[in-house]
């Protein structure tokens, strides 16, 4: 059992979009980080920054689902409410909270659909940690970890039995996405892998990013215009030895 939780720190005053599923791309907002709603703002875990999304409409994912129970049971969500491992609910890092995602458990075809209240699970191959209760309704409580298909359904519930709705929002498809494949605090570190990439790479760009008292240098190489070719881009440089590399946008 891979189990999720957090410490959320605001860290910038802007926001672009890391995004892990299909159909979105990132838009900085004109707003300031301080007057977004608190479970919208970037948060920092293990030195990674997660950038929420701002809707979840089209949101479609593969990956890896596990659970969380007992010893996270009463504790704080990232919602603001206590955890409750019977309840119905899930963790997700970047989908807005409050959103209602069909699961399906590929390995025996069973399907939950949860709210998610929490942020989690951090381990790169996983996308979503389901609550107890929710786990047991797909078989996920024995093996741990399934392989799982979501589906964002809606972000607002009007009433009881009502269908879930998603919120207004941009077309968040199309941008300028880049595909990051490092991050140095020595600016030597960054350029010399950036000379290597343009090697095989037109479009290399190094970012300079202040976070608290340290600077990072991030290597960043253009991926196109659709976020789909650009995770696709990703999936390539990961194969190619670059296991940590992540879209992002500018």
């Amino acid at each position: 059992m891979k189990c999720s939780w957090l410490s959320i720190s605001v860290t910038f005053f802007f926001l672009i979009f890391n995004l892990s599923g299909c159909g979105h791309r990132h838009i900085p907002p004109t707003v300031p980080v301080r007057e977004l709603p608190a479970t919208q703002r970037p948060y920092k875990l293990n030195g990674h920054v997660y950038y929420p999304l701002p809707s979840a409409e089209g949101f479609v994912e593969e990956g890896y689902a596990s659970w969380y129970g007992s010893e996270f049971h009463g504790r704080p969500t990232a919602s603001g409410e206590p955890y409750n491992m019977y309840a119905i609910t899930a963790a997700h890092r970047t989908l807005p909270i409050n959103t209602y995602v069909r699961v399906l458990n590929l390995e025996n075809g069973r399907e939950v659909m949860v709210r998610i209240s929490d942020r989690g699970p951090f381990a790169k191959k996983r996308i979503i940690d389901l609550s107890y209760g929710a786990a047991r309704k797909v078989g996920l409580i024995g093996p741990g970890v399934a392989k799982v298909r979501i589906e964002a359904l809606g972000e607002v519930r009007l009433g009881t039995g009502s269908p879930a709705r998603f919120k207004p929002h941009p077309d968040f498809r199309r941008g300028e996405f880049y595909v990051q494949v490092g991050a140095f605090l020595e600016p030597d570190n960054a350029y010399a892998l950036r000379r290597k990439m343009t090697r095989f790479y037109k479009d290399v760009v190094v970012s300079r990013q202040p976070s608290g008292d340290q600077t990072f240098y991030r290597v960043r190489i253009f991926a196109g215009t659709e976020y789909n070719t650009a995770k696709n881009f990703e999936t390539r440089l990961e194969s190619s030895g670059f296991p940590e590399a992540f879209v992002v946008a500018r």
